[in-house]
Order: structure tokens, then C-alpha cells, then sequence
């Protein structure tokens, strides 16, 4: 039975301060909820319009395309909806190559930079308190299900940078910076990127140990900067290809 009280449950989380108070956020589309009934995460209901998913029959409910359309946050809804427990987060640990966002706003860009962190092995990404909620629809949608495997957290991040680059190097992506094919790169530490409009803010940047760049090859000077999940794409590839060539 699909009842008015799940349609208000779900249509809510599309909102940060539900998903919060319920501990519950959506995910649209079989491959990401494929992903996520494979992964730790716990499932709390399903909504689909096929008989496709392996799923406890309690937490599972049919439902019509009509139906289905008046939960989805997609102007075009796919064959099904899950809503999903938030996992708890442990404290972050400044080990390995690890990725910290100064204040990423756009929801398609954390997507895709889940992504890239789930590709590369990045298993921990950091988050300004004013980085967008990683659990909203748009973020969920564009990681393609990576969200399940990589433990994203929310910290202060000054501080969680002051005192990791006691022992870790603290990278930073700057338009100023050096060549990051030309510099001496870690296996471990953190690249640091920043705001899409205005980089890595001023407070960060005084923690940063080596600021890199990438360079532009082109020749026209009207080129626009690359987009930060690109660039932190181009980043991590050049910080694994470095583990490789250097064992």
C-alpha cells in the first residue's frame, strides 16, 4: 500500500534540514540502487515499478508510473526510487591520498568528484560545513552509486587541515600554482579544492604546504578555467600514475 504519509516522508528529503532530522535520503534509478542494496548501506523502502530487485518484501512496494511520478525529483522518473538510512560517520583520518572541498556549491560537481574519489581509490573525502550536502538528490543521482563507497565528512575544515599538515602534506589547486606535472607528489596526503567562483578561500590557503596547478596548453588566453570536478579528476590521475611509475 502507498500510502499519503510516505509520499510527505519522501518528498520532504529533498530538503537538507529532513534529511536530517529523519536520517534518510533518496536515490532514483536501477543501477545506483543496485549499487547501494550491494553495499553496507541500509535500505529503509523501495518504490518501483518492476519486479527486478532483491529486496525484503516489507521495504518493497509496487507502485504505478503515475505514482511514481508524484515522489521523484526527476523530470523524467525512471523505473524506481529508494529511500536509504544516512550512515554515521566516524571521526576523519588524515592516512592515505585524500580529498578535501573548500566549499563546493554545485550539486553535480561533489556527484562527480564522489565519483572520481570512488575511481581512484580515494577512500575519504573531506567537506567544508559549506560544501553542499552530499546527500542531496542531485549530488546522489551524479554519483552513479559511488556514494556507497566512499565515507564522506562534514568538519571544520581549518582545523581538521591545521592539524593534519603537522605530518601531511596539504596540497592545493591554484591558478598560480606549480606545474603538477613537474613537482615532487606524495602517495599520501591531501589535495584541497576549491569554490567554483572564487578557489580555495584565504584562511585554507595559509595551511596549504604546495600549491599546484595545471598548466594550459592552448594558446588562447580566453580559454575559461577547467571545471573543478575536471580538475580533480586530472589531479588524481597524475597523483596514481605518479605511484606507479615511482615503485
Amino acid at each position: 500500500m502507498f500510502s499519503k504519509s510516505q509520499i510527505k516522508l519522501i518528498k520532504s528529503l529533498s530538503q537538507k534540514k529532513f534529511r536530517i532530522k529523519e536520517e534518510l535520503f533518496v536515490i532514483e534509478g536501477k543501477k545506483g540502487i543496485f549499487e547501494l542494496l550491494d553495499s553496507q548501506l541500509k535500505l529503509h523502502s523501495l518504490y518501483t515499478t518492476e519486479d527486478i530487485f532483491e529486496a525484503p518484501g516489507e521495504r518493497s512496494v509496487f507502485i504505478s508510473e503515475a505514482e511514481l511520478k508524484k515522489i521523484s525529483n526527476l523530470s523524467t522518473p525512471q523505473t524506481a526510487l529508494a529511500v536509504f538510512h544516512i550512515p554515521k560517520q566516524g571521526k576523519p583520518e588524515a592516512k592515505g591520498l585524500q580529498v578535501a572541498l573548500d566549499g563546493i556549491k554545485d550539486p553535480g560537481n561533489l556527484g562527480t568528484i564522489i565519483r572520481m574519489c570512488d575511481w581512484f581509490g580515494v577512500e575519504q573525502l573531506i567537506c567544508s560545513r559549506g560544501t553542499v550536502d552530499c546527500y542531496n538528490p542531485k549530488v546522489v543521482q551524479a554519483t552513479m552509486g559511488s556514494i556507497a563507497r566512499v565515507q564522506i565528512h562534514y568538519v571544520d575544515l581549518p582545523e581538521f587541515l591545521a592539524e593534519a599538515n603537522k605530518n601531511t602534506p596539504v596540497f592545493g589547486a591554484f591558478l598560480e600554482g606549480e606545474n603538477v606535472y613537474t613537482q615532487a607528489l606524495s602517495a599520501e596526503g591531501i589535495l584541497v579544492m576549491g569554490n567554483e567562483a572564487n578557489g580555495i578561500s584565504s584562511e585554507i590557503e595559509k595551511l596549504v604546504t604546495q600549491k599546484l596547478a595545471i598548466p594550459q596548453f592552448g594558446s588562447s588566453q580566453k580559454t575559461e578555467s577547467l571545471n573543478v570536478a575536471t580538475a580533480t579528476a586530472i589531479f588524481l590521475s597524475e597523483f596514481r600514475r605518479r605511484t606507479l611509475t615511482e615503485k
